[in-house]
């Protein structure tokens, strides 16, 4: 309705800066801040991951010094004098207390053994203490007292989104490993001690602890930390099950990728296990510098995501409900803009129904709406006059148009008589020239040519012998010169030559029309192709249909110029439940445009300008139709022209 169309325009005008610039304004502040929201979220892991990292290298650096203090004791240079039973019970206390895993001394002889691969015993050997990551196979580890080894298996368990492994199980051990040099009188060798970090769940328990105890969230963000040889969990708090610690699953492989393929710190969300946690993940490297693990924490992003959420619903909601308020106040507002506006419609209404004599009657007001009204009220009153002379002159155009239309039909039916007599004049034409040049250019000089014949045999009488083959194929040549002639006279005077029978076959009449134009084809390499199957006899005036046969083979053969082919079919085909005889005539030339397909059997319309009078295929069209029977033009799917003419069975 124009009304509610009017009112919801104002509507829209009016809230135009509320419904768009302030969701706009909304939607960039919440992108703003989601976006700082996150970073901070990021900051956050990026601290408590530097806090575990600072942790793990502290128990690093603190060991190291424990064991430079116990290296360079002189209670361990007693005990190493004494060796035997007193110096495996002195470092078995002393791993306790130092609370080690493994500690034991290499005197300087054994470290030409297989323990002085690692860089942290050869650099013991140079005088200089060292403490590093390094990773222990099984075969290691069961040589150290404690049952390493087995503490550090861990089957495998298969986990989602990570790189596929045919490992069942983590059999590799990650230690702090530590060696200082023992450089005491009358002893040189090095003192080794560790600290195996598979299911060192003191150690993990102790990283989550310091970076998540009293978490400036109250409590709700839940935090976890785990230590990864390559990519499995060795050591971790993160849950499996309620009391089931995820130790032997795996990290993800883009995590795996970015951290141990490419040695950067992953500080993003990522898919811990079984749930989203904003996650912090720094490469560990072995005192080969080989990256052989990984040190994670990170935080439950539920938590955070709800609040954002929450956030997010507050603040639409907000909006939502100021808009809702908005709309009934700038209603009851603009309520008096709307009522004179829907009396205006409805007046308009009127009108347009046809009822000039509406108007909007007092304004009562005389404000910018007041004054639209009244000069309303004054433009419908000339419309009315206006509506009422235009009448009358409408009678009287009327009236004049009758007489017009009369005085037209008159000047049609004289143009189609004079179309008649164009069109017979046009066959008179032809007819005349054609019977003029037969008349004057065959005739005589074929009847010479037969009387000296004659003239030869007589005289040459039984001489004559040797050139009797001759002599008979000259009388046979005239003889079909006569034929020719003949056919040419029965096309320009059908009613002399040849009587007009009820019923013709096309067959001999196309046969015959080949002939009368075979000096025009001979003059070129145009092929004639025929193909005349059985088809009924039609009612048509042979002459007629000359012409049109003739016109249609003229026009295919200067469609083509030196060159083509002319192809004439002749078959059976029913029309409308009628049987009939369909005669088709193509070329190969280069077929009708668009235009002149819509044109062709228009009288005048030609495409040989100054070559004819484009009234052929008008003429032909007559003739056709005149016999009862149908001629289309069309361009044939493999190329050139196609004309079929239709003629109803006799």
């Amino acid at each position: 309705m124009p009304a509610l169309s009017v009112r919801l325009r104002l509507l829209v005008l009016a809230l135009a800066p509320l419904t768009v610039l302030m969701p706009l304004l909304l939607v960039l502040g919440m992108t703003r801040w989601t976006s700082d929201y996150d970073e901070l979220l990021i900051a956050n892991v990026e601290s408590d991951l530097r806090i575990a990292e600072q942790y793990l290298a502290r128990i690093m650096e603190t060991t190291g010094d424990e064991l430079t203090g116990v290296a360079e004791s002189a209670e361990f240079g007693r005990v190493l004098a004494a060796s035997g039973p007193a110096l495996d019970s002195y470092l078995a206390e002393k791993r306790e207390a130092l609370e080690l895993d493994f500690l034991y001394y290499l005197s300087e002889e054994a470290t030409l053994g297989d323990a002085s691969r690692w860089p942290v015993i050869v650099a013991a050997l140079d005088g200089r203490p060292a403490t590093e990551i390094d990773i222990l196979s099984g075969a290691d580890l069961a040589a150290l007292p404690g049952l390493l080894d087995a503490r550090a298996r861990i089957p495998l368990i298969e986990t989602e989104a990570a790189v596929p492994t045919e490992r069942e199980v983590e059999d590799r051990g990650m230690v702090v490993h530590s060696a200082a040099p023992v450089l005491l009188d009358g002893h040189h060798g090095v003192l080794v001690g560790g600290i195996l970090l598979n299911r060192n769940l003191q150690f993990i328990d102790t990283i989550n602890a310091l970076v998540y105890l009293n978490a400036v969230t109250g409590g709700e963000r839940q935090g976890t930390a785990t230590l990864f040889v390559d990519d499995v969990r060795v050591s971790t708090n993160v849950r499996l099950f309620e009391d089931v610690r995820a130790l032997g699953t795996r990290v993800s492989a883009v995590v795996r990728q970015q951290v141990l393929g490419e040695g950067k710190t992953w500080l993003d969300r990522a898919f811990v296990v079984n749930d989203w946690y904003i996650s912090g993940y720094l490469p560990l490297t072995d005192s080969f510098g080989e990256r052989v693990g990984m040190l994670y924490v990170g935080f439950l992003e539920a938590p955070f995501a709800a609040e954002k959420r929450d956030a997010i619903l507050w603040m639409l909601a907000a909006f939502v409900g100021v808009l809702v308020l908005s709309v009934p106040l700038f209603l009851t507002l603009a309520r008096g803009i709307f009522a004179p506006l829907e009396r205006i419609t409805r007046t308009m209404q009127r009108v347009g129904r046809g009822d000039l004599s509406a108007r909007y009657g007092d304004v009562g007001a005389r404000d910018e709406i007041g004054q639209v009204a009244a000069h309303l009220d004054d433009l419908l009153g000339q419309v009315q006059d206006r509506d009422k002379r235009l009448r009358a002159w409408a009678d009287e155009l009327n009236q004049r148009v009758e007489e017009r239309t009369a005085e037209l039909r008159e000047a049609n039916a004289k143009l189609e008589e004079t179309y008649r007599q164009l069109v017979m004049n046009e066959k008179l034409a032809s007819i005349g020239e054609i019977t003029a040049g037969v008349a004057h250019e065959i005739n005589n000089p074929v009847a010479v040519i037969q009387g000296n014949v004659d003239v030869i045999r007589e005289t040459l009488g039984d001489k004559a012998q040797p050139v009797k083959t001759e002599l008979d194929l000259v009388d046979r040549q005239v003889a079909r010169i006569d034929a020719m002639v003949g056919k040419l006279l029965q096309f320009a005077r059908p009613g002399e030559f040849h009587a007009y029978e009820d019923s013709v076959s096309l067959g001999p009449l196309v046969e015959d029309c080949l002939l009368l134009v075979e000096h025009v084809l001979s003059k070129s390499a145009i092929r004639v192709e025929t193909d005349f199957h059985e088809a009924p006899e039609v009612h048509v005036d042979p002459g007629e249909m000359q012409q049109v046969i003739i016109n249609l083979v003229m026009n295919a053969t200067q469609a083509m110029g030196h060159d083509g082919t002319l192809t004439l079919t002749l078959s059976a085909e029913d029309r409308d439940g009628r049987p009939g005889a369909c005669l088709s005539v193509q070329d190969s030339g280069p077929g009708l445009s668009e235009g002149a397909m819509e044109a062709v059997f228009d009288p005048f319309f030609t495409t040989k300008q100054g070559e004819g009078t484009g009234l052929g295929l008008s003429i032909s069209q007559t003739l056709v139709q005149r016999a009862g029977g149908l001629i289309t033009a069309t361009n044939a799917p493999e190329g050139g022209a196609l004309f079929r003419v239709w003629l109803p069975a006799a």
